[in-house]
């Protein structure tokens, strides 16, 4: 019984499709790619070493930890939409807070990062 709660309760997680965390949303990597055309504007939060062992296609590599996101934001256009991901979510979270907070309105994060994105057999550039 335990058992069967653990994995109904693992099912529902995954199942969910998007989140919303300090005010954006948290999408599934389908919904993800779904959201990608040439509008967007697609983040990789991770560091330049990360990005070189594998990334989204026509990502813009703006470390967050190091500093780049933060120091190059005036590059990004505050009128198109941003999507925006890392390894597992919790930097791209703390990046898409700060874009939300520098007046971008339109910012999407990739649930679980690219490693849920590789997870679902999403296609990454080296």
């Amino acid at each position: 019984m335990k058992a069967t709660t653990l994995l109904f309760t693992a099912l529902m997680l995954t199942s969910v499709t998007a989140c919303t965390q300090n005010g954006v949303p948290a999408v599934a990597p389908k919904e993800f790619q779904a959201k990608l055309n040439p509008e967007v504007q697609l983040v990789d939060a991770r560091t330049p070493g990360e990005f070189a062992q594998g990334h989204l296609a026509d990502a813009l590599n703006l470390d967050w930890n190091g500093g780049d996101l933060k120091s190059r934001v005036g590059e990004l256009d505050k009128s198109k939409p941003v999507l925006i991901y890392c390894a597992s979510g919790r930097r791209s979270a703390a990046a898409a807070a700060f874009l939300k907070q520098n007046g971008f309105t339109s910012v999407t994060d990739l649930a679980g990062g690219i490693g849920a994105w590789q997870q679902a057999g999403m296609p990454v550039e080296r």
